[in-house]
């Protein structure tokens, strides 16, 4: 395979929601569930989210175990994986906590269309992978991290990262944590927004696991359909 192992990991309302109306990061699930996704991330060679999802949430996306960071660090590797994030218009802060907390790999994917100006602030504080016209080219982008050594890439979303990947068949597996509130609201992200598909063209999954965790349902999924790479 050309591209790394991706997997979804989300967690979202019963009614599949991620966040509120105003996009601001609710707390779905509880101690257990963080302490699952700290050690997926810890076994990650890297992780990516898109530019909504640090323009709203502001994530670090560092492993917080200090024993995950230090088995890290016995098994050669950095304490924190890679730290990706999708951003066309290259619109990521340069104050985000991505840039300020933990050591390890900072990349940013952009598009040929991204001003000048931000490209070269960016390059100072991450790696810059430029790729696409108007959109950051996925396929290709992923083929370009397994090439610089990323054999696993767990995905933290959003909504639209989500959907550009499961649409451009570069998913494997997806995890999702469904957790015990209702958020509900029209506009609020889903799993995975954009254009949608048709009925010939849903996505199918198999059910792998569904395990109780606190108030909530984690639910794993292979991805049966292969549209991309």
């Amino acid at each position: 395979m050309d591209r790394p192992f991706v997997f979804i990991n989300s967690a979202m309302s019963a009614d599949g929601k991620l966040s509120t109306k105003e996009r601001k990061q609710v707390r779905i699930s509880g101690k257990l569930d963080f302490e699952r996704v700290d050690e997926l991330r810890a076994r990650a060679d890297a992780i990516m989210v898109g530019i909504g999802t640090v323009l709203s949430d502001d994530p670090s996306l560092t492993v917080k175990s200090p024993e995950r960071r230090a088995a890290r660090k016995a098994a050669g590797k950095s304490e924190n994986p890679a730290r990706i994030i999708v951003d066309s218009s290259a619109r990521t802060p340069l104050d985000a906590d991505v840039f300020k907390k933990g050591n390890g790999i900072r990349i940013i994917a952009v598009s040929s269309s991204a001003p000048a100006e931000s490209l070269e602030k960016l390059k100072e504080k991450a790696i810059v992978i430029q790729t696409g016209t108007k959109k950051v080219d996925l396929p290709e982008l992923v083929r370009k991290l397994k090439g610089i050594g990323i054999n696993t890439l767990m995905v933290e979303g959003g909504a639209t990262l989500n959907w550009g990947m499961l649409s451009a068949g570069l998913v494997d597996e997806i995890y999702t944590f469904v957790g015990n509130l209702i958020i509900g609201g029209a506009t609020s992200p889903t799993f995975t927004d954009g254009e949608g598909f048709s009925e010939a063209e849903i996505l199918e999954l198999e059910l792998l696991s569904a395990e109780k965790i606190e108030d909530g349902l984690l639910l794993k999924w292979k991805v049966k359909d292969k549209r991309g790479i």
